[in-house]
This record gives structure tokens, C-alpha cells and sequence, in this order.
């Protein structure tokens, strides 16, 4: 085909609903990596196993998935981008069956390796399908159905995963995917097409120098960042050796990537100002964004008793929200320079941790709801601009590579953020229950009217079997838990919003010109 050809190539189906098929295969991959997390303790309970094995479920699936998010790209070209979508989703589906279908610990540990191996795949694939699909004019309503897609995925993952658990058992977590992965399947076959420049080109090299430090990298880096806080970090050997291998995978594959004539991926494309400033951005975003999104439902649990499923629907609200402004930041986007709708964003996103900071410990529904929604409102502002100015400047061959970098740095940073949170949940409780210990007293004043407080109620309502000065010591020790909890979660809170905060200068260093000329709607 002619190179005049090549460049006016566009989809003999409809746009956007390509768009809605690849997303939806997207989606599912991302609900399936929150979705187990409320499940754990039944998948134990189940298999006769400690909580702790279950968990194995999860470290199995992030760390096959984060070693094939990277090197997507590769096996795109190789097989040819839709056969290996296609692949992709198959496998995806049928590792669900297994994973529902598992008898033991081993057998569901393996499983989700499988399931994980086959949905790395999905998201960079999808997102170079349709970056391929619209032009530069398009890609801003294109990505914010991504957003839509990953933002809302974790959001309601947790909720769903609860109520199916609880109304059903754990296995249909698993089995719900088998409608949907059929459906878009059968859906991409009908509705994708490769452009000339991404059909299969056979595997005439293999770059194994590469793939194996990536995989060890990355893997050992997710080892490490799953199991770190059950593990006490850096105290734990076990822990140390992986992050050890994690750093010398990395850089390793760093310096060959560089060197090697013919990579399993093309670093280069980082040599792009927007693309790499976009990445770190989009690495800081997904940081935040799941560091929080597990604040909320945890206080939830942990300090106000909510069930799984409640506290899971403190999230969907902020998806709704969400949904509703995207369309107003891709019209913002038509008024004023990207990189300043993203620096709004940010602004806003530092402001709902600010405010989420005032959390009080007798915080209402309503409230976490409004907070996260907050929360949420940012969000709009910051995935389809970022991920749209990412790629102004990224030429179609590389495309795939570009997706897979992109996609790897989001879910990576997400984790990280994911376990800096959860343990320093546990040091900052530590911190403040140690602040507030020397107010437990006799001598304070505080405490010896609480005290009196306690005791009279106690003594009113008849609920205690000892005596009243007992009982009433322990509710205020429960209270005492509360407050210093309530207290490391709106630390957490203000450590995110300096961290946005902290994050806005930078996208000033993203630029206004693509491809040498002043850009409007990229």
C-alpha cells in the first residue's frame, strides 16, 4: 500500500463504536484487579488457607500482568495487533472460568498468573486501537471514555465484588466475565481492523536479553510492593532480595534497551518532551488516585463498620460525576492549553484532599460520598488531556510501544501508591495514638470528664456485666482507636494534596506545539 494510502487509512466500521468494544474489554480487565479484594477472606475461608496465602491470588495476577504491560507492544507486532487482542481477550475469559472453577490455593495462584498474563495485553492494545482509530481532533472524547473505563472500574470494583460475594458466592466474581468477555470477542471480530503499519510480522528476532530483565524487574518490583507491608518491608529478608532484583532488573533493562539495535520495546519514545512529562504526570495521577481510592472505603470499614458493600458505593457517586465532566474538560480543552486544563486539574484534585482532611470521626455517609466525589471532579481534568497530549507527538510505528510504556507507568505507580498507603495507615495510627496516649490520664481533665461521661451512660442503659467504671474504660480505649485512626486517615489525606499540589509546576513543562506547529485541540 502507498504511503498517501497509508496516511488517509481510516476504519470501514463506526468509530465510536469500536471505541465502546475495545473499552469494554479494557474495563473488564480493570474491575477484575479490585474486584477480588473484598473477596479474599472468603477465597480463604473457601480453600481452608490463612489470609495471607489468599492473598497470593492477588501478587500472582499484578505481577503477570505488570511484565506483560510493558513488552505488549512487541507481541502486537508479532502477532498482529487485533489476532493478538483477540488472543488476549480469549485467554482473559477462560482464565476466569479456571480461576472460578479452582479447588486450591495452587490452582487459583495459577490461574490468576494466567488471567493476569492475558490482561496485560488489553489496556495498551486498546488504547493503540484507538489511537489509530481518531485523529488528533477526536482523541480527547476518545480517551475520556477511557477514563470513564479506568476511573470508574476500581471505583465500583470493590462494591460489586462484595455484593456478589455476599449474595452469591466468591467463584461468581470470576464467572460474570464470561458474558462479557463473549460478547467483545465476537464484537472486536466484527468491528477492529489493522491498519497497514501493525499487521503481524513474525517472529524474526526475539530480543530474550530484554524480556527477561523486564520481567524480572517489574516482577520482583510487584513482589515487593504486594507482599511489602504484610512482610514488615526492609526488616523482612525476603523483601529485601526482591527489591534488590527489582532495581538491578530495571536498570538493567534500561541500559540494554538502549544499547540493543532491535529492543523488545522502544524507549526512545521517551525522548518526546510531552510524552515523557505526560508519563510522569499520568505516574503521579494514578499515585493519588489509587492511594485514595482505598482510603475511604478502608475508614469506612475499619473505624465506622460499614460492610463491604456499602462502604464500595461511597465510590460510585464520584464515577457519576465523573462521567458528567469529561465532556466539560474536552470542551475546556478547545478554549484554553492542555497543559493548563491539566494544572486545573490537579488544583482541584489537591483541594478535595485538603478538604477530605477535615474528616471528623462521626463522619456521616454523605459526607465520604461528597468527599470522593471531590475527589472524582479532578480526575475529569486530568486522564484524556494527559493521555491525549501524551501522544500529539508519538508517530503511528511506535504507537504500540508508546501504549504500553504509558499504561505500564499508571498501573505501577498505582501500586506503589496503593502500598505507600496501607502502610502508612499503620505508622501514622501508630504516631498518633502515641500523641494522643499521654492524654489517657486521670490528671486531664478531658479525659476525667469523658470518664464520668462513659460511666453514667453505662450505668443508665444497664449494658455492662462488671462494674461501670470498667466497662467504661473500655469504651473509651475503643473510642481512643477511633480517634487515632480518624487522625491517620486525614494525615494520609494531606500528604495527597501536597503531593498534587506539588505536581502542578510541572505541567507548565509541557509544550504547545506538536509537530512543529501550535496545537488546538491536542
Amino acid at each position: 500500500m502507498s504511503g498517501a494510502k497509508t496516511s488517509e487509512w481510516q476504519p470501514s466500521g463506526n468509530k465510536w463504536l469500536i471505541a465502546v468494544v475495545v473499552t469494554l474489554a479494557a474495563f473488564m480487565e480493570i474491575l477484575d484487579t479490585t474486584i477480588v479484594n473484598v473477596s479474599l477472606r472468603h477465597i480463604a475461608g473457601g480453600m481452608s488457607v490463612s489470609y495471607d496465602d489468599a492473598t497470593w491470588t492477588m501478587t500472582s495476577y499484578l505481577v503477570a500482568n505488570g511484565v506483560v504491560l510493558t513488552i505488549s507492544g512487541w507481541l502486537a507486532r508479532v502477532l498482529g495487533r487485533k489476532r493478538y487482542f483477540l488472543i488476549c481477550l480469549a485467554g482473559f475469559t477462560a482464565a476466569s472460568v479456571l480461576c472460578g472453577l479452582s479447588a486450591s490455593l495452587g490452582q487459583i495462584v495459577i490461574a490468576r498468573a494466567v488471567q493476569g498474563f492475558f490482561g496485560g495485553g488489553l489496556q495498551p492494545t486498546q488504547q493503540s486501537i484507538l489511537l489509530d482509530t481518531f485523529g488528533p481532533a477526536q482523541r480527547a472524547r476518545a480517551f475520556g471514555l477511557t477514563a470513564v473505563a479506568t476511573v470508574v472500574a476500581p471505583a465500583i470494583g470493590p462494591a460489586l465484588g462484595g455484593y456478589i460475594t455476599d449474595t452469591y458466592s466468591w467463584p461468581w466474581i470470576f464467572f460474570i466475565n464470561i458474558p462479557v468477555g463473549t460478547l467483545a470477542f465476537f464484537a472486536v471480530c466484527q468491528l477492529v481492523e489493522d491498519p497497514p503499519w501493525t499487521r503481524a510480522r513474525g517472529l524474526c528476532e526475539v530480543d530474550a536479553i530484554g524480556i527477561s530483565l523486564i520481567a524480572l524487574g517489574l516482577g520482583c518490583l510487584q513482589v515487593t510492593m504486594d507482599r511489602g507491608e504484610d512482610a514488615d518491608w526492609y526488616g523482612s529478608e525476603f523483601v529485601r532480595v526482591f527489591a534488590s532484583l527489582a532495581v538491578v532488573g530495571l536498570l538493567g533493562a534500561v541500559a540494554w534497551l538502549l544499547y540493543a539495535k532491535k529492543p523488545v520495546i522502544n524507549i526512545r519514545v521517551l525522548a518526546d518532551r510531552n510524552f515523557a512529562m505526560a508519563s510522569a504526570l499520568m505516574a503521579a495521577m494514578a499515585c493519588i488516585l489509587y492511594g485514595s481510592v482505598v482510603l475511604l472505603p478502608e475508614l469506612a470499614q475499619t473505624v465506622l463498620g460499614y460492610d463491604a458493600t456499602l462502604s464500595g458505593m461511597l465510590l460510585s457517586p464520584g464515577a457519576a460525576l465523573l462521567i458528567v465532566l469529561i465532556p466539560l474538560a474536552e470542551r475546556l480543552q478547545r478554549l484554553i492549553k492542555t497543559k493548563y486544563v491539566i494544572a486545573v486539574g490537579f488544583g482541584i484534585l489537591s483541594f478535595s484532599m485538603f478538604y477530605s482532611h477535615r474528616v471528623p470521626p462521626d463522619v456521616g455517609f454523605d459526607e465520604l460520598v461528597f468527599m470522593r466525589a471531590l475527589q472524582a471532579a479532578g480526575l475529569a481534568f486530568l486522564f484524556a488531556p494527559l493521555t491525549t497530549i501524551a501522544f500529539a507527538n508519538i508517530s503511528r510505528q511506535d504507537n504500540g510501544d508508546a501504549s504500553a510504556l504509558f499504561t505500564m507507568f499508571r498501573n505501577v505507580s498505582g501500586s506503589v501508591g496503593i502500598s505507600i498507603t496501607t502502610a502508612m495507615i499503620t505508622q501514622r495510627t501508630q504516631i498518633r495514638m502515641a500523641h494522643l496516649a499521654p492524654h489517657m490520664t486521670p490528671l486531664d481533665q478531658g479525659y476525667a470528664a469523658t470518664l464520668r461521661q462513659y460511666q453514667q451512660a453505662v450505668t443508665d442503659y444497664g449494658h455492662h456485666t462488671g462494674a461501670p467504671g470498667r466497662s467504661a474504660l473500655g469504651l473509651l480505649y475503643q473510642t481512643f482507636l477511633s480517634q487515632a485512626s480518624v487522625l491517620a486517615y486525614a494525615d494520609l489525606f494531606t500528604y495527597g494534596g501536597i503531593a498534587a499540589l506539588c505536581v502542578i509546576p510541572f505541567t507548565l513543562l509541557l509544550t504547545g506545539k506538536v509537530g512543529g506547529r501550535a496545537h488546538a485541540q491536542a
